[in-house]
C-alpha cells in the first residue's frame, strides 16, 4: 500500500466491545504473544488438533485489530517454534500448509489496516513455499508503518543468539571485531531484526506460566500476564484486559522502589527486580 494512502480501520468486535482509553505511555509498544492452546482447544471438542489450529486463525486476526485499536505499535506472533518440528510429522505437515495459506489469505487485509508484516526464524528446514509467502507478505506490506507484525516462524530465543554469536565469531575471526567492542548493543546488531524493539508486555494464553524460549533477548524486562483462555478463544478483550493489567504496573527494570513499611538497609538479592 503507498505510504500516503489512507489505512482502513479494522472490524468491530461482534459485541461492539471498545478498547479502553488509557494514556499512551501506558500502552506496550510492544506485545509478544505465546499462542498456546489449540491443540486443548481441539481435544476438549473431540477434534483433531488440526481443529484447533484452524480455529486459531480468527483468534489471530482479532488480537491484531485489538492491538491497532489501542495503539500497539509492534506485535510478535509465536506461530512455529524451532522445537515444533518435534510434534507428529503429520501435524507438522499442517502446520506448514496452513502457515502458507493463512499468510495467502490474510495478507491484503493486513495491508489495508496498515500493517507492516515481518518474518521471524530460520529458513534451516522451513518449506520453500512457506519462504516465498513470507518473504511476498514482507514485499507487500513493506512501507506501512501503523503497526508491525512480526511473524516468527521457525524461530527459537537460543537459535537466535546462537546465530548472533557465530556470526560475531566468524567476524572476530576474520580481524573485523575485537573482544572489547562487544556490548549489549552491538551484540543486539546480530539478532535477526535489529530494528526489533524491546518486549514491554508478554502474553501467554491456556494457562501455562514460561516463556517457552520465545524472544530472550528483546523480553529480558517484559511483563509477563498469564491467561488462562485457550488460543482459540481469546479475542481483542482478552488482550484488552492484559493490557490493562500491564498499565497497573511499576517498571523498575532492576532497580529498587522502596515501599512503606519496607526496610531501606535491605538490599535485594542481585539480579532480581527488587
Amino acid at each position: 500500500m503507498p505510504a500516503d494512502a489512507p489505512y482502513a480501520e479494522p472490524f468491530e468486535h461482534p459485541s461492539g466491545a471498545r478498547a479502553p482509553q488509557l494514556p499512551p505511555e501506558l500502552v506496550p509498544g510492544h506485545v509478544a504473544v505465546v499462542m498456546d492452546g489449540n491443540g486443548r482447544w481441539a481435544n476438549r471438542r473431540g477434534l483433531p488438533r488440526t481443529a484447533g489450529h484452524e480455529a486459531g486463525e480468527a483468534a489471530l486476526l482479532d488480537v491484531v485489530a485489538g492491538a491497532l485499536q489501542i495503539g500497539v505499535t509492534h506485535l510478535s506472533a509465536y506461530a512455529f517454534s524451532t522445537e515444533n518440528w518435534k510434534r507428529s510429522p503429520d501435524e507438522v505437515r499442517f502446520l506448514m500448509g496452513f502457515s502458507r495459506s493463512v499468510l495467502r489469505r490474510q495478507r491484503d487485509t493486513l495491508n489495508s489496516w496498515g500493517v507492516r508484516i515481518v518474518w521471524i526464524g530460520r529458513e534451516q528446514r522451513l518449506w520453500g513455499s512457506v519462504i516465498s509467502e513470507l518473504k511476498e507478505a514482507e514485499e507487500l506490506t513493506r512501507r506501512n508503518t501503523r503497526m508491525t507484525l512480526y511473524m516468527c516462524v521457525n524461530y527459537g530465543g537460543r537459535a537466535e543468539i546462537v546465530d548472533a554469536v557465530r556470526e560475531i565469531a566468524e567476524q572476530a575471526r576474520a580481524g573485523r571485531l575485537r573482544g572489547r567492542g562487544i556490548t549489549e548493543k552491538s551484540f543486539a546488531r546480530h539478532l535477526t531484526d535489529p530494528t526489533m524493539p524491546d518486549v514491554d508486555l508478554f502474553l501467554r494464553t491456556s494457562g501455562e506460566q514460561r516463556t517457552s524460549n520465545f524472544l530472550l533477548w528483546q523480553a529480558a524486562y517484559a511483563e509477563l500476564v498469564f491467561v488462562p483462555e485457550l488460543w482459540p478463544d481469546v479475542d481483542r478483550v482478552v488482550l484488552w484486559r492484559a493490557i490493562t493489567e500491564y498499565a497497573r504496573r511499576d517498571r523498575r527494570y532492576g532497580g529498587a522502589v522502596d515501599l512503606p513499611g519496607s526496610d531501606p538497609e535491605r538490599d535485594d538479592a542481585p539480579g532480581t527486580d527488587g
